[in-house]
């Protein structure tokens, strides 16, 4: 599993990945995490031209299980 400052840091190359995948996985963790768009703009134009090119996908909404939804009375 990867974590926040790991990815910043693999993002970064501060930290060495272990290659392609594990790069886009790095990506793809800021992305689903919304980090990329809170970090320094270069963050977000990065992830958004991996998104363009289908190397990482668009974060997925996550969808409430039925139990935790509000009642309507």
């Amino acid at each position: 599993m990867m974590d926040d400052v790991t990815a910043i840091g693999i993002a970064e190359g501060f930290i060495a990945n272990e290659g392609p995948e594990h790069e886009i996985k790095a990506w793809q963790h800021l992305i689903d995490t919304g980090l990329c768009w809170q970090l320094q703009g270069w963050f977000g134009r990065t992830a958004r031209h991996l998104i363009d090119i289908g190397a990482c996908h668009e974060r997925k909404e996550t969808v409430e299980p039925e139990a935790c939804r509000p009642q309507s009375w």
